[in-house]
């Protein structure tokens, strides 16, 4: 689970929203909401501007403009708070800095200071309530100097990224003070600093203090950093081997006592810093966790202490290690549904071990609550499986409260997190009845969206687990649904439901045109046409990437699903991408997925042919050379845009820089300068636009090229037990469309239909792979990208021997599984299954796209530069 994307659950019950416009606990969102700093007026020649979660303000001229001599990048300071000292903190930066000139700028409201803070709030931002800018090095002295004395020693969280100066809660780094943008070495917009040779480089936040290779630290700071390098843990008696995770709080880390040779683990917590939703610091959760562990003494439900200290100002809880592994570490070499063709014996014995498993955790969770403890925080990643795979231990106490205060959650995992109405051990209850389910299907996550949906996955789970007893099952509906009136109430009466009218309608993938209709009603209804930054909600991705606009996560890619599968012309939509493109945002990204083209490609497509070609003329302005080489946001987009447009348009101009571009990627390519596989982010980019102007010109060099760069990502590949070929990650294999195998399987589905006599064994023989991992039983996700909708349209599309039908019918009828009511329609979850999202890369336009290929009464729906279908490819 990617932590980010819990801060992005708190605004909107329905979809991933900006956390700044969730309202304070009053209810007002409004200026109710805000700091009493933050409603101060503007002072004469000053302009305030909200961007994100800050405020902005900025001495300007005569005109409104920001006066000159403002650098682009320098050494800022940031400062810290705690909820009681924010206000008075603002207060003081905002009297020191207005009379002198200085830009600053602070979090305006209590909440989303707190979010800033919170346990898995991004770690290069934590601690950061106020940035000053000071024009340069001296006056950064002055400024230091000068507030430490109106400030120095309040409390406030350590900040990673800089370099605290005295005690605190003053902190400086060198950065960017304008917003400027580059790619990173894995292809991402990141913000960026000018070297001295005027190159723009990424502006690294790394959660430790560091400087760019040209600055030279000032001496004034130099004390400072003796100090921060004079804080180690050497002169411990354990030595630390391996962080085995980090978050806001601080990290757990494996080591072992040098003075017995044990095995330990130390967890650490940061002052301040990491807070819960009730508002306990790391610290205090980690005092909570130790006297839970004290008071389960000789349990066997929980680790033993052995030691707790200080190291500065961290605090430090340690405790025997757990020989086993997490509950979660399982899934993905055991779950009978991985396979295409579960064996009937593997599923039973599946069966067996999940329920005996579930009947070892109630054990704990029973101890527990006999020593008067509620756990909290139950899910598969605080469940350790001893060795022998019997007995169980519970891990990771820090939620952990008296049971006869009769609490709330403060803390969870939102695949188990319990509704408002569960206090005390009914929280654990809760968890323990998702436990039923998710050991079977781990799809427990859709509940924080729709509770609804738990009776149909206990009924899918009965399908595919014959021998899970029904009132197992029945038991963890009744327990999951308790207080959701209208949801059903076991599996059985979810069949029920299902067989006919109600009001939670089945939606069922097969039927088209109504499952298209379905999905459309809730994309329209989805739609917020007079909102700036995004018309459809979509995946976090897009406040940073694109502003809402692009192919994978914003207005172009739903635009383009729509009319590709069918639905009609949603004008008020594409008025918005135009208005919205007229000029296109400063910023904006260049690549297909990800920005310029993609909404050029998109614009074309609904014929909107000039605005296409504006923005063509913008993008190659840019030094869109220097892209790098992904399909996502790099070369073999822009590549593929320019061709495309210059047969539209007769253009050579454009058909020159296509082929400049395919000649760039193949200096790369012989360099062999791709880091990642995969359609979206490997040289199977490159090898399509190869591909695409083979097609066009005949040039079988061309050919060659496409296959030199399929072998590339080809040779990333790993069997996996079930027998699928999948890109290895090191730490994960993937199948999926956008980074795993299938993705390469597309392009070389159409590069061996070039080969009259089916194309070299090794390319034949990977496609056969890619088709097992197409073919799984099981996939997380619902998404284009990363879920089962991309295996949907693999399998609406390959060339690839042995494929069926049936395979097919049986990925399409799947989809159901995630499906969820929204807007008179049906909706499907975008990544981390936490909130709907309707865009194509992650949500319900790209379940369109996929369905409206499989399904389509008309032309098939295809994407960007993928359009062949099965047996009908272009010949040169």
């Amino acid at each position: 689970m990617e932590k980010r994307y819990e801060v992005y659950c708190l605004a909107d019950r329905h979809f991933y929203e900006l956390p700044d416009r969730a309202d304070d606990t009053d209810g007002t969102g409004g200026t109710g909401a805000l700091f009493p700093t933050a409603r101060r007026p503007v002072p004469d020649g000053w302009k305030a501007r909200r961007s994100g979660d800050w405020l902005n303000l900025v001495p300007v001229d005569g005109t409104g403009s920001p006066r000159a001599g403002q650098p682009a990048q320098g050494w800022k300071i940031h400062v810290s708070a705690t909820a009681d000292t924010a206000d008075k903190t603002a207060s003081d930066v905002w009297d020191y800095c207005v009379p002198r000139g200085i830009p600053f700028k602070f979090v305006p409201a209590p909440h989303l200071l707190h979010l800033r803070d919170s346990k898995y709030a991004p770690r290069d931002g934590s601690g950061k309530f106020v940035t000053v800018y000071p024009a340069g090095e001296e006056q950064l002295h002055t400024v230091l100097t000068e507030l430490h004395a109106i400030l120095g020693g309040r409390p406030g969280p350590g900040i990673l990224t800089d370099l605290r100066w005295h005690e605190g809660p003053l902190h400086v780094r060198y950065g960017a003070f304008a917003p400027r943008y580059c790619t990173d070495a894995r292809g991402a917009l990141v913000p960026a600093v000018e070297d001295p040779s005027g190159r723009l480089v990424p502006d690294l936040r790394d959660p430790v203090f560091g400087l760019p290779e040209w600055v030279t630290l000032p001496a004034f700071l130099e004390p400072h950093l003796a100090a921060r390098n004079s804080t180690t843990v050497a002169d411990l008696p354990y030595r630390i081997e391996k962080a085995l995770h980090f978050s806001n709080g601080g990290g757990v880390y494996r080591g072992t006592d040098t003075r017995d040779g044990r095995a330990v683990v130390l967890k650490e917590g940061r002052p301040y810093a990491g807070l819960a939703a009730d508002g306990a610091d790391a610290v205090t959760r980690l005092e909570r966790e130790k006297a839970a562990l004290d008071r389960l003494a000789g349990t066997g439900a929980a680790p033993a202490v052995r030691d707790w200290f200080t190291v500065g100002d961290h605090r430090f809880l340690v405790m025997d290690f757990v020989e086993g592994r997490p509950l979660n570490s399982f899934f993905a070499e055991r779950h009978p549904l991985l396979a295409a063709d579960p064996d009937a014996g593997a599923v039973a014995g599946y069966t067996a071990w999940a329920l005996r498993i579930h009947r070892a955790v109630e054990e704990a969770v029973a101890a527990v609550h006999e020593r008067g403890l509620v756990f909290n925080d139950l899910h598969m990643f605080n469940i350790m499986v001893a060795p022998d795979e019997r007995s169980v231990t519970l891990i990771d106490f820090e939620a952990a409260a008296d049971a006869a205060r009769q609490g709330r959650q403060v803390v969870a995992h939102p695949g188990f997190v319990a509704p408002p109405d569960r206090t005390g051990t009914d929280v654990d209850r809760y968890a323990l009845a998702c436990l039923r389910l998710a050991l079977f299907l781990p799809l427990t996550t859709m509940f924080v969206i729709d509770r609804g949906t738990v009776a149909r996955l206990a009924t899918t789970i009965a399908a595919h687990f014959p021998d899970v007893p029904r009132e197992f099952l029945d038991e963890a509906v009744e327990e999951i649904t308790r207080g959701a009136a209208t949801a059903p109430r076991s599996s059985r009466q979810a069949e029920a439901a299902s067989s006919g009218p109600g009001d939670r309608p089945a939606f069922d993938p097969a039927d088209w045109p109504a499952a298209r209709d379905a999905m459309v009603r809730a994309v329209l209804a989805s739609a917020t046409p007079g909102r700036d930054d995004r018309l459809f909600p979509g995946d976090i991705a897009q406040f940073t990437e694109g502003g809402g606009l692009g192919l994978a996560h914003g207005a172009a890619g739903v635009l383009y699903a729509l009319a590709e599968a069918g639905a009609g012309r949603y004008e008020q939509g594409e008025q918005w991408l135009l208005d919205h493109t007229r000029p296109a945002p400063a910023g904006t990204p260049l690549g297909l997925y990800d920005g310029l083209a993609g909404i050029a490609y998109a614009l074309h497509h609904l014929g909107h042919t000039e605005r296409a070609l504006d923005l063509t003329d913008v993008l190659l302005g840019e030094n869109w050379q220097r892209l790098p080489s992904g399909l996502h946001g790099g070369l073999p987009g822009v590549g593929l845009l320019l061709d495309h447009l210059a047969a539209a348009t007769g253009d050579t101009g454009l058909r020159d820089r296509a082929h400049e571009a395919a000649r760039l990627l193949a200096d790369r390519l012989a360099a062999g300068q791709h880091r990642r596989a995969g359609l979206m982010h490997g040289a199977t980019g490159s090898a399509l636009l190869f591909l695409r102007l083979y097609e066009r010109t005949g040039d079988r060099a061309l050919l060659d090229l496409s296959a030199a760069a399929l072998r590339a990502d080809l040779a990333q590949c790993v069997r996996t037990p079930s027998g699928s070929l999948d890109v290895d990650e090191g730490w994960r294999t993937m199948p999926y469309l956008g980074d795993g195998s299938v993705g390469i399987g597309a392009v070389l589905d159409d590069h061996l239909a070039h080969h009259a006599d089916g194309g070299p064994e090794d390319l034949r023989e990977a496609r056969q792979g890619i088709l097992a991992a197409a073919r799984s039983r099981f996939y997380v996700q619902p998404g284009l990208f990363q879920g089962r909708a991309g295996m949907v349209w693999h399998l609406a599309r390959t060339t690839a021997p042995g494929a069926t039908p049936d395979d097919l019918a049986a990925q399409t009828g799947a989809m159901s599984w995630y499906a969820v009511p929204y807007g008179g329609g049906t909706a499907f979850p975008g990544h981390q299954m936490m909130r709907l999202s309707m865009d194509l890369a992650t949500g319900t336009a790209g379940c369109l796209l996929a369905l409206g290929a499989a399904h389509g009464d008309g032309p098939p729906a295809r994407l960007p530069f993928l359009q062949t279908r099965r047996h009908d490819v272009v010949t040169p």
